[in-house]
């Protein structure tokens, strides 16, 4: 495969630095987002030639279009968009509030809305491109304690879905890349946590609370793993819009999609009474 330019959002820990070293490596040139002076020094010491940082928060809508203007100028046409920047957020649904709602959709959701659209009309007139958005397996499969994280990982995975058949005549590839349990900061210092205050949910949610962190950095999932993937994907004439990563997740999406149409068919007689 010929070298490619991408532009990789939070490349300063997990997924996103993994996915970094490996297109580096591989002799790719990435333009990678980061938050602090400090991570964007230490990201181009990776490869001075061919890393470039860029502050930036994928929650200062303002700056978006104008950095990834300066970055194709300075670096050449980005051929390749990563949406990787998110977190994930813990807490009962009761007991989590409207902010750290709205803060979890704006990192996760409306973040990488505004980075897409600042490319969208690039990959457009250019009539290629390749826009990868990292969903989870939580945009299919659901669990206790998520509920936000959850919500904002389903609304990627429509919106990927969505934008492939906008932008298919224009030769540009939309994936939604849904990893399962990788050993990344995701549960550890990265999540964040609402305070447990309803006594009810102690004996259902606190277990979980205590078994997703005693799990953090012990997951099946490796990260290099993923990103040798995220290399083959790029590479492929024709990328599939969606792709699924880790034995864990295949397993528990298809039990999920198996149990939906259990579901359908189990009550298909009052849906089709509507009819008429």
């Amino acid at each position: 495969m010929s070298p490619k330019t991408l532009f990789i959002t939070g490349v300063s820990s997990g997924f996103g630095n993994a996915f970094a070293r490996e297109a580096l490596q591989a002799g790719h040139r990435v333009i990678g987002t980061v938050r602090s002076e400090q991570a964007l020094q230490a990201f181009e010491a990776l490869c001075p030639e061919r890393a470039h940082g860029v502050q930036l928060d994928v929650t200062d809508f303002e700056r978006i279009d104008s950095v990834v203007e300066a970055a194709e100028h300075a670096h050449g046409p980005v051929e390749v968009l990563v949406n990787n920047a998110g977190y994930g957020h813990e807490g009962i649904f009761e007991e989590s509030t409207l902010e750290e709602l709205r803060q979890q959709l704006d990192v996760n959701v409306v973040g990488t809305v505004a980075v897409t659209k600042a490319f969208v009309p690039r990959f457009r007139a250019r009539r290629s491109g390749h826009i990868i958005t990292i969903t989870s397996m939580g945009g299919t499969v659901t669990m206790p304690g998520i509920s936000f994280y959850c919500a904002s990982k389903f609304a990627l995975e429509g919106l990927s879905d969505t934008l492939s058949k906008e932008l298919a005549p224009f030769n540009i590839a939309v994936t939604a890349v849904a990893p399962g349990s990788f050993r990344t900061d995701w549960a550890g210092r990265s999540m964040q946590r609402s305070p447990r205050s309803i006594k009810d949910y102690d004996v259902s949610f606190d277990p979980v609370r205590q078994a997703r962190q005693a799990k953090s950095g012990k997951q099946l999932g490796d990260p290099q793993r993923a990103a040798k993937a995220l290399m083959q994907l790029i590479a492929h004439p024709s990328p599939p819009a969606h792709l699924l990563l880790g034995s864990d997740a295949l397993a528990l999406v298809k039990a999920r999609l198996t149990t939906a149409l259990a579901d359908i068919q189990a009550w298909e007689t009052l849906t089709c009474s509507t009819d008429g």
